[in-house]
């Protein structure tokens, strides 16, 4: 038994109905139902090997990659399934950003940012500019590297090289941003910057991040959803979670009786 908070259609972005994910024959998550509200930070919880990476992976068809694995249930975005159209295109609205930050080695600051939009189709240097600028800018970098968008992404720190790969990720226009576990090789004061960076996003895009830290989730997430082996244990406001939560497995772990 769970409890899931719905929202009214109109605020829905992403509509999870009933998915289960495998690898090959072994199941990872069990026919999870939730809703995503536009528009909002999004923190999915749980102890480690629970599904969580596995669920977010599902929001933009990157679970499919992976050798042997398959999905069931239904993933709409806006109301469209996205497992009924292009994966290209599923990943341009639903950008993703991973635990290691990960930028093109071999390319400068300003080549990693245009990626995308250059896979796209974008010759257009002007575009590609204002392209750049505007998502380093929304990443909170612009003011680091302007002087240096033509040096090696890979030089940067490691907290500048994963608001480098929030960049990246910005610069398609996404509609949804998902992030999985993006400060857990981050020092405090890297961590800091991008939870305010999230922060800001959830003006412009719908976020949904996964962290193994509760605190955090407290922080940044307006709306919370926490994993057990596989099954969704409980969803709802953020505060009212951590504060009185109604499942009594969400109870014990949230006070460290496991996990």
């Amino acid at each position: 038994m769970s409890s899931v908070v719905e929202f009214p259609d109109a605020r829905v972005k992403i509509r999870i109905q009933e998915v289960s994910a495998y690898y090959r024959t072994q199941r990872a998550i069990e026919k999870i139902s939730m809703q995503i509200p536009s528009g909002t930070v999004t923190a999915i919880i749980g102890p480690s090997g629970c599904g969580k990476s596995t669920l977010i992976r599902c929001l933009n068809r990157m679970h499919e990659v992976s050798p042997g694995a398959r999905v069931e249930g239904r993933v709409l975005l806006d109301g469209e399934d996205i497992y009924a159209g292009d994966p290209v295109d599923v990943r341009r609205r639903v950008g993703m950003v991973f635990q290691k930050a990960n930028p093109f080695p071999t390319m400068t600051i300003y080549q990693n940012v245009a990626a995308g939009l250059r896979l796209n189709g974008e010759r257009h240097h002007d575009v590609l500019d204002k392209a750049v600028i505007r998502s380093l800018k929304q990443a909170a970098l612009w003011d680091e590297v302007k002087e240096k968008v033509h040096l090696p992404g890979a030089q940067l720190s490691g907290g500048q090289q994963q608001r480098l790969c929030i960049a990246r990720a910005l610069a398609v226009e996404p509609e949804v941003l998902l992030m999985d576990e993006p400060c857990s090789a981050l020092d405090p004061i890297a961590t800091a910057k991008i939870e305010t960076l999230i922060a800001s996003l959830k003006e412009q895009y719908t976020v949904v991040i996964v962290t193994h830290n509760m605190q955090q989730a407290a922080r940044v997430a307006e709306y919370t959803s926490f994993l057990y082996l596989g099954h969704l244990i409980e969803f709802g406001k953020t505060a009212e979670m951590f504060e009185t939560p109604k499942e009594p497995l969400t109870e014990q772990y949230l006070t460290g009786r496991f996990g």
